[in-house]
């Protein structure tokens, strides 16, 4: 792929390989795409200051989470239904994350069981789930999934219901009927047994709309593993998180496909990281797009970051392989920007690296 190079040639392939609808699912967010354009520009409102000269000589980008060394500070988002992407879906990212040694968050909506998606990987997976109405399954679920090897747990808060997905409803995209929700059979709902449910009636009946703090502490009281919660954007949220026995927190606005007109998570990523980035690990997810943005997350209190969209672009148009040349790019610019800025480790990547401007920066969603 050597006309590839950056992760915004891997969107354009992919819009000229996937279906109409399906890539509009991927790419839309949700009403007027406004935080969906957010998460990009406002990674443009942060310049990076360089500690010239220093010895980068020798670079350290690695990063310990929860007792586990990562090579990088990137991980891979939960996305479901990998199958509308590449035949061979979660099968096929589970290798890419193989090849680029990289942890995978797999989805409670994927197309194959989690315990399949372990036995391929070569490292323990993250598992996302959202709750399900039935309690009683989801303790099963989770419970499941851990004996199956899963390292961490990470809750998403931030869709109770569907949202205003207009790019994908003009697109008139739906899940196709043979595409299977392999975690969820077994739900009390007949809807994990049928062979066909719309989109967004299959969302809203797959999960809870009545989640409190107190789910958490249910939860925590059973599970052995890191717990996280995603979709945090308020500091006293993340406090609570922390109340309730989370482990850390995912700030995310779901990539833009929730709640149109919330803050892009880089611009929260600040306060919540003073609040509790000492006792909590704080992941980043939405609108990272080059190797400056994860710097710029990590000097902004981010411990890691998480991508979604641009590896499905790589599952798109290349497969496993595709998947690991986005994860290769990200990692070689980070470490370019690492070396270019005078920083020779994570640990040294400090907020006055980086600071507000007021031009604005690239409005890519």
């Amino acid at each position: 792929m050597p006309s590839l190079i950056h992760l915004e040639d891997f969107e354009a392939a992919a819009r000229s390989i996937l279906p109409q609808a399906t890539f509009e699912y991927i790419a839309g967010g949700s009403g007027d795409d406004c935080t969906l354009r957010k998460n990009r520009a406002a990674f443009g409102h942060l310049e990076i200051m360089p500690a010239l000269p220093r010895d980068v000589s020798k670079l350290d980008t690695t990063v310990r989470l929860f007792g586990r060394e990562h090579s990088s500070p990137i991980l891979l988002s939960p996305v479901g239904f990998h199958q509308l992407f590449h035949p061979n879906g979660e099968r096929e990212t589970v290798e890419g994350a193989n090849q680029s040694d990289i942890t995978l968050i797999a989805s409670c909506f994927s197309t194959v069981t989690f315990e399949e998606m372990q036995r391929a990987s070569s490292k323990p997976l993250w598992f996302q789930l959202y709750v399900q109405n039935d309690r009683g399954f989801t303790r099963e679920l989770l419970e499941r999934v851990v004996a199956a090897g899963a390292e961490a747990i990470c809750v998403t808060v931030d869709l109770p219901t569907n949202a205003a997905r207009d790019r994908e409803r003009r697109a008139d995209f739906d899940i196709p009927s043979w595409m299977g929700r392999a975690n969820l059979e077994g739900m009390s709902s007949a809807l994990a047994h049928a062979s066909h449910a719309s989109v967004g009636n299959l969302y809203n009946e797959a999960r809870a709309a009545d989640v409190t703090w107190q789910d958490f502490t249910w939860m925590r009281s059973f599970l052995k593993v890191p717990l996280l919660v995603k979709g945090i954007l308020r500091a006293e949220d993340a406090e609570a998180a922390k109340d309730a026995g989370c482990d850390g927190v995912i700030i995310s606005n779901h990539g833009g496909r929730a709640l149109d007109g919330v803050p892009a998570s880089i611009t929260v990523l600040p306060e919540i990281a003073e609040r509790i980035g000492g006792s909590m690990a704080v992941l980043l997810d939405g609108g990272v797009r080059r190797g400056i943005d994860v710097f710029k997350a990590i000097a902004c209190g981010a411990h890691a970051v998480t991508i979604g969209r641009p590896y499905i672009y790589g599952l798109s148009t290349g497969g496993a392989s595709g998947v690991a040349t986005i994860v290769e790019i990200l990692r070689r610019e980070f470490a370019m920007a690492m070396s270019l800025s005078g920083c020779a480790s994570i640990k040294s990547l400090k907020r006055d690296f980086v600071r507000a401007c007021h031009t604005a920066g690239n409005s890519h969603g």
